[in-house]
């Protein structure tokens, strides 16, 4: 079992009862979902580089990767309809839990200068959104594989639509915020 699950479970939900006198256990808040997306940009146009990216946001995530089209023409970017312009995973259950473990443990920690995710990057309705600028902070990304340094979105999503409940909730598990706020 991944100890982030564990500790959820066994004493952050009890505290969250507590602190926020929930009367309904269904009102508790939970993570519903983990959405990894990367925007390929300028490199639309090359096959190799979309396929390298898939390959790299499903080794890091242990989900098979999702190359996603535009869904209208714009001129200006020199994007069509149909064009693949990104890769998304959408992470649920036992697969969120994992990634989430490995995020909080081994990636974010890696990161040079790190002081934290900002905690105004809660959109208002529960969920957290925050962007990592490379992927090599993963520990399997091997280097020699990447044919081009990426960042990466990551949506943090949850069953509540206060935003004060989820950064509780995510702190009590033991994600990283900057300090302060």
């Amino acid at each position: 079992m991944f100890e982030v699950k564990e500790k959820y479970y066994n004493e952050v939900r009890p505290k969250l009862v507590e602190e926020f006198n929930i009367q309904n256990p269904m009102l508790i808040p939970n993570l519903s979902k983990i959405v990894v997306s990367v925007g390929v940009g300028e490199g639309a146009r090359d096959k190799k580089l979309i396929q390298n990216v898939a390959d790299t946001i499903t080794i890091i995530t242990g989900q098979r990767a999702v190359i996603t089209p535009a869904r209208k023409s714009v001129a200006g970017f020199k994007v069509r309809e149909g064009m693949p312009i990104g890769v998304k995973v959408t992470l649920r259950k036992d697969y969120m839990w994992s990634f989430l473990q490995k995020l909080i443990s081994i990636a974010l920690p890696r990161v040079r200068d790190f002081k934290g995710v900002n905690r105004n990057g809660f959109d208002g309705r529960g969920n957290l959104n925050f962007g990592i600028d490379e992927q090599l902070i993963f520990p399997e990304v091997d280097y020699d594989d990447i044919l081009k340094v990426h960042g990466m979105n990551i949506s943090i999503n949850t069953t509540t639509e206060d935003d004060k409940m989820a950064m509780r909730m995510l702190e009590l598990i033991g994600f990283p915020f900057t300090k302060g706020n």
